[in-house]
């Protein structure tokens, strides 16, 4: 979508009346639908006199076509400035800039990453060349029109207040300043002379046209790196059930005439959902199909699309992976398929303030021709997680879509105990299940009565892999949100402090190599393993004289997970509890389930530690049947039960 779009001839009239910010401003809320920031308006007002005073050349043809704030299709970045016509060689030529209006930079160790300071902040974020280079790739990468017309795309930035260039220019961003110059304050008449020397000759075939309303579809080269890169990866290799549910939905992706569908793919911790959807996100990228990766919580995005992408692609893999908020605008049947990992966070209202949209299963559906939800009811772990089979059903039916259900039994995590999974439901007071106790022999679960000794102890283990992290219910305030220094998570009485994770390695603190020093929460692991996870119970749940309780009110203010509990607590009571009871339980089961090979807690109440720690079976609490397996007392009942539908 194309906010701004004129010749360059009504472009300079525009900015030489001093009335180019209220025209893009008034295209930008007719097409967009919102207001912008006053600061990307003063931004408009300032950068595009730079623009005006760099194509206003008489060598530069009046109808060269000038858009401004083009929408790549499939992201919500846009591009700040294109400049179209021909080459002297008579080939469509598109110039893209991206401008920036930065007085100071830094350089960084990081590939393609800067220093900068925006009003009083400093942050880090895309060396322009970069994000110049990677905007043309992506249009390239989707746009057939682009592609099948042998559009050139030539990008470049303009930092037109920086003075300093020892910073954008150092010879650690080389690869990126070849693909996309840079030109600074003193190039201006450099920067003039290159959108001369690129643009020769008028664009008289709507060139930027065409390219918006290009049909998408992904390029042979595109599928062929991520094919590349998922090959070979041990943890994204499919297994038994997976191999099956993914051909099953990938035969059901196959007809594009057959109307909606809908997949519920069912699935507990550690069964393979992620495995199958990014499996499914690179054999329908390579089908040419236009397909995401969708969900809610940020933390397995950016994950997954850090092990895909390497040092090279980062714009264009990011383009594959969308939150579950970005379909309240979407034209239906915008995608071919969209594929909704841990769907069981969806909520109804998306925005950053919870005010756009209606339901993001609806927008979900409505978006895409057929719509794959992975989810696991269990772990719905907020007040607002909606997502569930029967809505998914009932949303299915509005649509008139034929729903496909399928399961994944086979459990991968948790050193492969399905036990394990049936012992958590049982200790948490989910549910009563055969599995009241666990053996080590089952997977490697432990209690300490020590923070301060769990805490070594999982960076013991992490030493060698990098896969051992802490996490801990939302019990305590996030201090160092605002102050680095502070500390979050204080238990005096053992001396230990730490401080909760996100403030420097956001969504991939699971993966950054010091993060082990940080206490995770539900939102950065969800959806996520490791190898050995150490949970802090906090006091959100207690046990009393052998009962799981819970109390919403013990959840830290800042928890979003049971954002409006205490004014509904004031209203109904009883209603309350009973909405943020399975929350609380949902979320330290998902917590405990985090590890493949064990699971060490600590609980700030010495009762319910005790109570963990009496549910550590010893030899004694097992029998073995012929075959030397093992059996508690509870189990062995169960299989020698002669209604019971396996024995019939």
């Amino acid at each position: 979508m194309i906010v701004y779009s004129k010749s360059k001839r009504d472009f300079v009239r525009d900015v030489r009346g001093n009335r180019i910010d209220e025209e893009i401003l008034g295209c930008f809320e007719r097409a967009l639908r919102h207001r912008p920031s006053p600061g990307e308006i003063g931004a408009w007002r300032n950068s595009m006199q730079f623009m005006a005073n760099s194509v206003d050349h008489e060598e530069l043809p009046d109808d060269a076509g000038v858009a401004i704030e083009f929408t790549i299709p499939l992201t919500s970045r846009r591009v700040d400035f294109i400049l179209t016509g021909r080459t002297a060689e008579h080939r469509e030529v598109a110039v893209i800039v991206e401008l920036k209006q930065w007085s100071e930079v830094a350089s960084t160790e990081l590939d393609a990453i800067v220093r900068t300071r925006i009003g009083r902040r400093e942050i880090e974020t895309l060396h322009p060349s970069y994000q110049a280079w990677t905007y043309a790739a992506l249009i390239r990468d989707y746009n057939e029109t682009v592609r099948g017309d042998g559009i050139d795309l030539r990008p470049c930035a303009y930092l037109h207040n920086l003075v300093d260039a020892a910073a954008v220019n150092d010879p650690h961003y080389a690869e990126h300043l070849r693909r996309a110059p840079a030109f600074l304050k003193k190039d201006s008449e450099r920067f003039a002379e290159f959108l001369r020397r690129t643009v020769r000759y008028g664009d008289r075939d709507r060139l930027m046209y065409r390219i918006e309303h290009g049909r998408l579809r992904p390029s042979k080269s595109l599928a062929n790196v991520l094919r590349e890169l998922l090959d070979g990866r041990r943890e994204f290799e499919l297994i038994d059930d997976q191999k099956l549910v993914y051909e099953r939905v990938l035969a059901g992706c196959e007809p594009r005439d057959a109307g909606k569908r809908v997949f519920i793919v069912r699935g507990g911790p550690g069964t393979g959902k992620s495995v199958v959807a990014m499996n499914l996100l690179v054999a329908l990228t390579e089908q040419r199909r236009v397909v995401q990766y969708v969900s809610r919580n940020a933390a397995p995005r950016a994950v997954y699309a850090s092990i895909l992408k390497g040092h090279r692609r980062k714009t264009e893999i990011d383009s594959l992976f969308r939150g579950s908020g970005a379909f309240v605008d979407t034209p239906r049947d915008f995608f071919d398929a969209l594929i909704v990992d841990e769907a069981h966070r969806l909520n109804e209202k998306s925005g950053l303030y919870g005010n756009l949209g209606e339901n993001q299963i609806k927008e979900i559906m409505h978006a895409a021709r057929v719509s794959i939800f992975f989810l696991d009811e269990d772990q719905r772990v907020t007040l607002r997680d909606i997502g569930s089979a029967a809505a998914i059903r009932e949303w299915a039916a509005e649509f008139g879509a034929r729903v496909i259900e399928l399961e994944l039994p086979s459990q991968f995590r948790c050193n492969g105990s399905d036990g394990y999974l049936a012992f958590l439901d049982d200790v948490l007071g989910i549910r009563e299940t055969a599995h009241p106790t666990i053996h080590p022999d089952q997977y490697d679960f432990r209690v300490f009565d020590d923070p301060v000794a769990l805490h070594e102890q999982i960076r013991e283990l992490n030493r060698s892999t990098n896969r051992a992290r802490m996490v801990a219910g939302y019990c305590w305030p996030w201090r160092s949100k605002r102050d680095l220094d502070a500390v979050d998570i204080e238990l005096a009485e053992h001396e230990y402090a730490a401080q909760w994770n996100l403030t420097e390695d956001g969504p991939l603190w699971i993966k950054a190599e010091h993060s082990v020093e940080q206490v995770g929460c539900i939102h950065t692991c969800q959806g996520l393993e490791v190898d050995y996870i150490g949970v802090i119970v906090g006091p959100d749940l207690v046990v009393r004289n052998g009962v799981v309780q819970t109390d919403g009110h013990a959840r830290a203010s800042q928890d979003q997970s049971v954002k409006g509990f205490r004014g509904w607590f004031r209203r109904n009571p009883a209603a309350a509890r009973a909405a943020v009871d399975p929350i609380i339980r949902n979320t330290y089961r998902t917590l405990m389930s985090r590890g493949l090979r064990g699971c060490y807690v600590f609980s700030t109440d010495p009762e319910t530690n005790a109570y963990f720690r009496s549910r550590i079976a010893s030899d004694d609490s097992f029998t073995r049947d012929a075959s030397g397996r093992r059996y508690t007392d509870a189990e062995r009942l169960v299989a020698d039960d002669p209604e019971d539908p396996a024995e019939s």
